[in-house]
Order: structure tokens, then sequence, then C-alpha cells
């Protein structure tokens, strides 16, 4: 990994943005330029390369010489590149951004000006998301879930907050959204290395165990799917991600609230999404369709994977 020396304390950043790669070239100056266009002038950029063959060194060291370069040998994660990433940092505050997503210019202002608003206590903030690159099936989904789905779980808080994270009822894109103060993230250990998947809400997990987030009701990341995960993995990381939160779910559960079947229902939307009806059916039972909105959730699901399956079939 490249080392840059911090600067002495006069020259600290308000924020340093973070934005881990892995072979990205072709989306990545997109990012680092939506970083550069902030109006806030107080910031750095790093880019963490994760061990690219793409090209992905040149571009950057070619570039604008406000981005700073770090890299790593080997190709290691999402989560060490950003734990790399907050390691160098000199802001403080970090903001991440993935390296196939952007930001409207005005992101981090807003954010910045909310958190000055709100004191002590709030420790950072993230923001609304637009998505782009959505099948037609993720689009109508994305619009159900928004007016049929939608909870009236708090936004923003502390422990409020993170109960509704944990449990579903809030939905944040933290790995391009979130901003928050560098000295929260390193004490809490900074982000598993275990995690590929809800890495990002494991991270936000700790941060409201010590403090609040806020949130800016206004789309100012703009995210580009470029496609998911299979159901085996979510399956993994779910497992992993609830055991590293098993505190918060128990006390959850003992409240009537059902993070666990909340939690199989999301794995057996991915089953269901990819046309693997059977593998969806072992991880049904009961109580979950017992529940009107499970039964509308399952029926959108398996119409999404009658629709992947019928176009292998035609490939």
């Amino acid at each position: 990994m490249s080392e840059d020396p911090r600067a002495s304390p006069a020259d600290v950043p308000r924020v340093s943005v973070i934005i881990p790669t892995y072979n990205r070239a072709e989306t990545l100056a997109r990012a680092v330029d939506s970083a550069l266009a902030q109006t806030v002038d107080d910031i750095e950029v790093l880019v963490v390369d994760d061990g690219s063959t793409d090209g992905t060194r040149a571009l950057i060291e070619e570039g604008d010489p406000r981005v700073r370069y770090l890299a790593h040998d080997t190709n290691r994660g999402v989560s060490a590149a950003r734990n790399t990433g907050v390691e160098a940092a000199r802001g403080e505050y970090v903001a991440f951004l993935d390296s196939d997503d952007e930001w409207l210019p005005r992101k981090l202002d807003r954010q910045l000006a909310v958190l000055d608003d709100r004191g002590e206590g709030w420790v950072g903030a993230y923001c609304d998301v637009a998505s782009t690159g959505l099948s037609m099936g993720g689009r109508i989904a994305g619009a159900v879930s928004e007016r049929v789905f939608r909870s009236a779980a708090p936004r923003e808080g502390g422990q409020e907050l993170a109960e509704a994270l944990v449990s579903m009822q809030v939905f944040m894109g933290p790995g391009s959204t979130l901003l928050v103060e560098r000295d929260v993230i390193t004490s809490t250990g900074g982000f598993d290395e275990g995690l590929s998947i809800y890495e990002d809400w494991d991270l936000v997990l700790r941060v409201l165990s010590v403090g609040k987030l806020a949130y800016v009701d206004e789309p100012l990341a703009v995210t580009h799917f470029t496609g998911d995960a299979p159901a085996e993995a979510y399956v993994a990381n779910d497992r992993r991600y609830l055991e590293r939160n098993a505190e918060l779910v128990e006390t959850l559960e003992r409240r009537g609230v059902p993070v666990r079947e909340v939690h199989r229902m999301g794995l057996v939307g991915h089953y269901l999404s990819e046309g693997r009806f059977g593998e969806a059916a072992a991880l049904l039972d009961a109580s979950t369709l017992r529940r009107p909105k499970n039964l509308a959730r399952l029926t959108f699901w398996s119409v999404l994977g009658l629709r992947a399956l019928a176009t292998r079939r035609t490939r």
C-alpha cells in the first residue's frame, strides 16, 4: 500500500472522501469528478485501489492532483479498502462513495449544514438516493416498496434508528451516502472485513451505539445499479450480520419485532427473483404466510423469478 504523510493540524480538511474501487476504471472518473465538484471546498479525496488490473492507477495518477492514491497489492474486499481509506484519512469527517456511483454537488454541504444545526451527540448524516440502471422489474419493485411497504419508522436518531435498520424498516445506502466523524469510525473498529454485504449497515449500527445520525431527505447521491450478488452470498452475510448484532436482535425479538423473520423473507426474495423456487420454499414457514404484506411480496418476487427463468431459456 502506498502511503502519504499526515498533514499538520492546520491543514486538516473538514471531510475526507473515501472511494474504494476494484476494476472500475470506466466509472471511477465519474465518481471522483462528483466528489471534486462538491460545493464544500475543504475536502480531500482518497481513492483506494483494491488490487485492480485495469489501469486504475494510471487513471488516478495522471488525473487531478487533489486526489490521493492508495493501493492494495491484492484484492481484499470493499470493507478492507474502506478501512485503509479511514486509516489514511485526515479529515474531521469521512464520507464514503462507491466507485460506480456519484454525488450531486451540494451533497456534503447539505449534510454538514444539518449537523451544524443539530449540535452535540449528532455524529453523522446520510441522505436519500436516486437509482439508475435498474431493470423494469427493479423500478417497479422500488415504486411498490415506496408506496405500499414504506414504514413510519424513524429515519434518524440513535437507538431508534438502529432498531429500524436491523429490522429492515429503514433502508439506506451508507456506501455512498454516509458522512460521519472519523474518530467515531475508528473508535468502533471500522468495517467488518468478513462481510461483503451488509458491511455498511453493520458499521452504521456501531456508529449508532455511540451517537446519532441525521437524515437529509433529498436524493443527493446517485447509485448506478450494475448487478447483484447471488442469493447464497446474501445468506452467508446475513447470518454473520445478525450474529454480530445478536444482542440488538434478541432485544427486538423479545419486544415482538420479528427481526429474523424479516431477514428470512429478504432471503426468500433473492431466491425467488432468481427463479430458484425450491430453495425459496425451504426458507418459508406458516407464520410468514399469515402476513398479507408478505404474500404480496411473494407474489411480486415470483413474477420476477418467472421472468428470469423465461429469459434464461431463450438465451
